[in-house]
């Protein structure tokens, strides 16, 4: 079953079991799949494409319960917190830090690469490896450190 059928299934699910918040997020991830659907040039929907959408949407909520809770905003940010959890459901297991180290150490061992001019070079297969087991923003800092 892929993506767009399990979030379709997700929303009977919570409809029937009556949890608003749980319908919401899963409404906001199916609006997000039907933009895919109907933007200009797309085919059909793949679900690396879903994946996509869904790890963007978890990075603006993540986002957003940062900025939440540095404004002392408890009401909204247990909102995006409902949110992305219900996003995450639908992403792949994430890497730990260690793990994330371990594969940028042997891309950089694999290219025969070293010090920090070479991250033009790594950052491309790192992202096309890693891309969706792990935060950008995690691998970026990890090069740089594995580099210098």
């Amino acid at each position: 079953m892929n993506l767009i059928d399990q979030v379709n299934e997700g929303i009977k699910t919570a409809m029937k079991a009556k949890d608003a918040d749980k319908l919401r997020a899963l409404r906001g991830i199916k609006s997000a799949f039907l933009l895919l659907q109907t933007a200009e040039g797309a085919s059909e929907v793949t679900d690396d494409m879903c994946i996509k959408a869904l790890q963007k949407m978890a990075k603006q909520r993540r986002d957003s319960l940062e900025i939440y809770e540095q404004q002392g905003r408890e009401d909204l940010a247990a909102i995006e917190r409902v949110e992305l959890k219900h996003i995450e459901e639908f992403l792949p297991a994430q890497l730990s830090e260690e793990e994330v180290v371990e594969k940028i150490k042997s891309i950089v061992s694999e290219l025969g690469v070293s010090g920090p001019a070479a991250m033009g070079k790594v950052m491309p297969l790192a992202m096309s490896q890693l891309g969706g087991q792990a935060d950008g923003k995690l691998i970026s800092r990890i090069v740089k450190e594995v580099l210098s």
